[in-house]
Formats: C-alpha cells, sequence, structure tokens
C-alpha cells in the first residue's frame, strides 16, 4: 500500500512510522520545521474502512457513539466502538462520502479487528464492510497548508472536524499547535498530489503529524490498546467524540453511567520529560512512592528534541515526583476543558 513512499524518497521504518532523509545536515529537525514553514507527511499509521449500503446509516447508529445522522458530508465527528462492557474496540473519525457510503479513519492496525467485529453484526443488515487499501492518507501542516490544499485539491478548507471534497478526495481538518490538514485521495493519485505539494512544502516523517496529535491532546489507539479503556479515559467525550443525546448502542449503558455518575478514576493527560529517550507504549508511570499512576498512550520528540506523551493517568493526587522511562515527567496543560462537548453543539458551529 506505501510502496508509492519508497519511490519519493520516504523509508517506512515500522509498519506505522516513515520517515525522510534531511534536504541538507544544516536541516532544522522535522518537528521544528512544521513550527517554521509548511510539511507534508504521508500518515502511514491510519487506516480507512468503508461502510456502505442501504442500511449503512442505521447499521453505524446502532454500533458507534456518533449521532450518524451528523455525519451529513460537512461535520466529520469523532466516534468510538465499544464492547458490552463500555471498553473501546477502536476510536476513530466519521465523514460520509456519499448517501450510502460513510469513511472511518483509525489506527491501521485496528482496521482488521474492527471489520471482524462488525461483520458479526453486517448480516443483519444490507451493508458492506470494505478495508481501503487503495486510499491514501496525507497530511499538511503549517501556515500555507490551507492555501496548498484549496489549490492542489480545489477545495475551500474546513474548520476542524469538517470535511470538504467530492466523492474521490475529501479534505478534513484537525485540531493543533498548527493549522492540519488530512486529505483522503485514491493511492493511484498520490505520486502526483505529493509532488505538487512538495513545490511548497517539506516532506516529513509521520512522526511530526503524530506528534501534534499529541499536542492537541488527541490519542488514537493502535491494537495493543484495544479493549483496555472507557472512552473517557481518553477524553473522548470533551473531544466531542460520544452523544449523550442518541439513542442505544453497544456499550452505551456502562460510558452514559460513568458519565453521570461520575465514575472515571482516570483520565488522559499531557505531559514532558525530562529527556530525550521516548518511552515505549503502555510504560508505566510511577510516583516518588513507586506507585503505579498510569501508562504511556502515545510518545514523540518535540522540536527542541525532548520527549512528549500522552498518558492515561489515575484521577487521584500522585506523590511527585512522576517518572517513566528513568525520566522525571512534568504535566501539561490540556488544550481544552475537561468538560462535555456534545457533537451536535459541535456541528452547529
Amino acid at each position: 500500500m506505501n510502496e508509492w513512499i519508497a519511490t519519493l524518497g520516504g523509508r517506512q521504518e515500522a509498519e506505522d512510522r516513515v520517515e525522510f532523509d534531511p534536504a541538507s545536515q544544516e536541516s532544522p529537525a522535522p518537528a521544528r520545521q512544521a513550527l517554521e514553514a509548511t510539511v507534508m507527511t504521508p500518515l502511514a499509521h491510519l487506516g480507512v474502512l468503508d461502510v456502505t449500503g442501504h442500511d449503512a446509516e442505521k447499521f453505524l447508529q446502532g454500533q458507534t457513539s456518533a449521532q450518524v445522522t451528523l455525519a451529513d458530508g460537512e461535520f466529520a465527528p469523532l466516534t468510538c466502538f465499544c464492547t458490552p462492557k463500555g471498553r473501546m474496540l477502536a476510536n476513530a473519525q466519521l465523514w460520509r462520502v456519499a448517501p450510502e457510503r460513510y469513511r472511518l479513519m483509525m489506527h491501521r492496525s485496528l482496521v482488521g479487528p474492527l471489520t471482524d467485529h462488525l461483520k458479526k453484526f453486517a448480516a443483519f443488515y444490507k451493508v458492506e464492510l470494505e478495508a481501503r487499501d487503495d486510499l491514501v492518507l496525507l497530511g499538511l501542516i503549517g501556515r500555507e497548508a490551507s492555501a496548498l490544499a484549496e489549490v492542489r485539491f480545489d477545495v475551500i478548507p474546513p474548520k476542524p472536524w469538517h470535511q470538504a471534497g467530492n466523492g474521490e478526495i475529501q479534505v478534513l481538518a484537525h485540531p493543533g499547535p498548527r493549522p492540519r490538514l488530512l486529505a483522503c485521495l485514491p493511492a493511484e493519485k498520490a505520486t502526483e498530489a505529493w509532488q505538487r505539494l512538495a513545490e511548497h512544502a517539506t516532506p516529513v516523517g509521520n512522526a511530526v503529524w503524530r506528534l501534534h496529535d499529541i499536542q492537541a491532546g488527541l490519542a488514537w489507539l493502535d491494537a495493543s490498546q484495544r479493549d483496555a479503556y472507557l472512552p473517557q479515559m481518553i477524553n473522548w467525550e470533551a473531544l466531542g467524540g460520544i452523544s449523550f443525546k442518541k439513542g442505544c448502542y453497544t456499550g452505551q449503558e456502562v460510558v452514559a453511567r460513568a458519565h453521570f455518575r461520575g465514575q472515571v478514576k482516570k483520565r488522559l493527560v499531557r505531559a514532558q520529560l525530562d529527556g530525550s529517550l521516548l518511552p515505549e507504549l503502555g510504560s508505566t508511570i510511577h510516583d516518588a512512592e513507586d506507585k503505579s499512576f498510569g501508562e504511556v498512550l502515545a510518545a514523540e520528540l518535540d522540536a527542541y528534541g525532548e520527549a512528549e506523551v500522552l498518558a492515561v493517568m489515575s484521577t487521584k493526587e500522585p506523590t511527585p515526583p512522576l517518572r517513566v522511562a528513568g525520566q522525571k515527567l512534568k504535566l501539561l496543560k490540556l488544550p481544552y476543558p475537561l468538560e462535555r462537548l456534545d457533537p451536535e453543539a459541535l456541528a452547529a458551529k
């Protein structure tokens, strides 16, 4: 699926990680380039699942935390799929491509497991599930991202969590410390699109996009984190990823009870480490008494070579200092309030 990346000078360092060599030894680190100019990156860590058919909306309405009618071709809400116990099998972004075609974007390692899970219910509906390995996701970050998208993809760039485009190419906006746009397009058009974008944007590895997700307080679960967290434990209701106004869906009762009774004992936090060692995902965070206080969900190096992380931590007051992987951990402020954000209100903005 990512063979085209190699032809353009990229290296597949891992299944979900791509790197590009700097233009020269004097080139700033990729994360710094995103602060100073405009960069582009193949989002090799993300994958796409299409749900199509006459019953697609009805089917998704019973499985996902999103109010599916809100995905109207303009608003592209966050959502998640849960077990009956309310634990997330995947979190995703949902958008509508056509009246009977919906598209889900999530970590690529979860596309297969979620497809298998949904197939158990799809047999009762007129729907088809298709992992779209023939689609490519490109990310643009920086002050010229919107102008580039407008010229190269012939769209008016949307607001965060909204979409623009057509049935072939869609452009979505994500929040972050710099403007961010994501383009979903056919793989056969990827090379041409990349070359045209490269006239005004610098190619960088997808670690830069993942860093901006961390700085936006946005965690994308992978297969190793499947069936481990309630949606609120990754602040999904604060990002507009849960509709508390819709009807039943799998896990809804547990998710609603946790919200209305205030029973969430863990929360997603942003943090910075005092070194450049990236902890492995799942690394335990300890306090001064060596008590386990949480685990790392995501980690990347920032523009200054220091590790930034997202972690799920206990809401109890820890005994400082906190440490992970032999480094001190300093909590940072989230870019959004920890309070419920109804997607219905977000769609109306």
